[in-house]
């Protein structure tokens, strides 16, 4: 609804008054809408349960939305650019910028408090589409508040080349955010392993427990807000199965209650006579050939 509302105002002053600056953020709010709907459509996606056709349910939508989203930013930004170039020799001095200078200071207050609103959303949820569209909602503020700002010199000293100097200087906002955007997308969709210091609470996680003799083989990565983990634990090779099995019930629950919304799966095995596996032996065995294998 900020989104329409934004963008009608943003047109309508845009092309009257004839302002550059203005109508490249009316597209960049039309970018806003297209991605709210994504947004909107993949977090209501990614929030159904596991189905026959998706084991590990549908976090990945989350991922594709963060990545269409950032294609819609970049394309944003390159028409910004192609307008602003066009009319940078011939820009004069527009009549009525009272009006854009009121458009834009209301578009400030509008996606300060949206922004703030789906940033504090994501951070509870662990969102990857809310806090992609929170922060495009953040960056959004600051360029408005540069158009704001030229406009309101543009009134001052009658600089016509001001106006498409702005437009470029969002441009360059926008196309630095969706970059961003994009790069994140693809770590997640490509299954890059959680940060390290994650990785390294959760061994300490594990160690802490008096039962645990050692662990090794820990793989993580995220799928939209929820993340996942497997690991190899070792246990006293005499101990009762349904001890071993409350054991890692307890380590599950102290995970999720540190991190959250996290699918683990741990992999018991006794300290005693076992070959250790680790991520690196795993990948180094992926790089043998088929006749390497036989062999082995």
């Amino acid at each position: 609804i900020s989104n329409t509302a934004l963008l009608a105002l943003k047109i309508l002053v845009g092309v009257s008054l004839g302002t550059v600056s203005v109508i490249s953020e009316a597209l960049h709010s039309g970018v806003d809408l297209a991605a709210s709907l994504i947004a909107f459509f993949a977090v209501k996606k990614a929030g159904a349960p596991p189905d026959r056709m998706h084991d590990y349910g549908h976090g990945k939508f989350e991922n594709l939305s963060a990545m269409a989203e950032s294609a819609l930013i970049l394309l944003a930004a390159a028409g910004i650019v192609f307008e602003a170039v066009e009319k940078l020799d011939g820009a004069t001095h527009a009549e009525g910028l009272e009006y854009a200078i009121l458009v834009m200071a209301v578009s400030v207050l509008v996606n300060t408090l949206v922004s703030r609103r789906l940033v504090s959303i994501a951070e509870r949820t662990g969102s990857q589409a809310l806090a992609a569209d929170g922060l495009h909602l953040r960056s959004d503020v600051w360029t408005s508040l540069g158009v704001l700002a030229g406009l309101a010199l543009m009134h001052l000293t009658g600089w016509g080349w001001l106006d498409p100097a702005i437009a470029i200087m969002v441009a360059g906002i926008i196309f630095r955010a969706g970059w961003r955007m994009m790069l994140d997308s693809l770590s997640e969709l490509t299954d890059a392993s959680l940060p390290e210091e994650i990785e390294a609470h959760i061994g300490e996680i594990l160690s802490r427990c008096s039962e645990v003799k050692g662990y090794h083989c820990m793989r993580t990565r995220k799928s939209g807000s929820f993340r996942l983990l497997d690991v190899h634990v070792q246990f006293d090779g005499t101990m009762h199965l349904a001890r071993v099995h409350a054991v890692c019930d307890e380590l599950e629950n102290e995970i999720r209650d540190t991190f959250g919304t996290f699918d683990v799966l741990i992999h018991p095995e006794p300290s005693e006579g076992h070959a250790i596996e680790t991520k690196i032996s795993r990948y180094e065995n992926s790089k043998r050939t088929p006749r390497q294998a036989l062999v082995d």
